[in-house]
């Protein structure tokens, strides 16, 4: 992660991430003398100067512990993020007794990678496993859903209701033109994903617009 961005507290629970570039706090304050310990612990008192001075200690480090297990330096970022924001959700629960803070956030940011690959690997073996169960069964295909005489408005307004990656798959699809395969490739992603993207989102749409028949 840049040392050029850090999250910022917005609310008790938000956090945004800002580029704050050179602009630094000249004058020293009452943080300045502060180990992590004692930040953290303020943080769990909801001082979100605290939480600033902290993650400026922290960020690269978790996003280092991070990237060591996702690799992909997009994932690892978003995932440095996530922790970042728990950190500042379950700070209240830090106690300097129950070991360093920087110990607590770093093993806090490698179960959350770990928890990351397991979840994304479990994905694609359930997609496959559809897969394999349905070697004849391709995903119904996009033109049925124009097909039950749905003007082209009403097609694109419900398309809005799908999940992100349920429309890009769709639009590449029908829109684009593309073969399951192709989207695959377009989205760097397995055939199994796309194609349950693809049948979950058709199913998806078609109830949408039956409803609104």
């Amino acid at each position: 992660m840049s040392n050029n961005v850090r999250m910022d507290v917005l609310g008790d629970h938000d956090v945004k991430v800002v580029d704050i570039g050179s602009a630094r706090v000249a004058a020293a304050t009452p943080l300045d003398g502060m180990d992590p310990d004692e930040l953290l612990v303020l943080v769990g008192r909801g001082d979100r100067e605290a939480f600033g001075r902290f993650h400026d200690l922290i960020a690269a480090r978790v996003y280092g512990i991070v990237r060591s297990v996702l690799r992909d330096p997009a994932r690892s970022e978003e995932t440095t993020q996530d922790v970042l924001l728990e950190l500042w959700r379950t700070a209240p629960r830090y106690h300097p007794e129950l070991g360093r803070a920087v110990t607590w956030s770093l093993t806090m940011a490698h179960r959350r990678a770990v928890d990351r690959v397991r979840s994304e690997q479990s994905s694609r073996e359930r997609d496959q496993r559809y897969v394999d169960a349905n070697p004849e069964i391709d995903q119904p295909d996009t033109a049925s859903v124009v097909e039950l005489s749905f003007d082209r408005a009403r097609v694109v307004k419900a398309l809005t209701e799908l999940t992100p990656p349920q429309r890009e798959a769709i639009e590449l699809a029908f829109f684009g033109g593309h073969t399951h395969r192709e989207v695959a490739a377009l989205l760097s992603l397995p055939l199994g994903t796309v194609k349950t993207r693809i049948r979950d989102g058709l199913i998806r749409l078609r109830d949408r617009l039956e409803a609104t028949a």
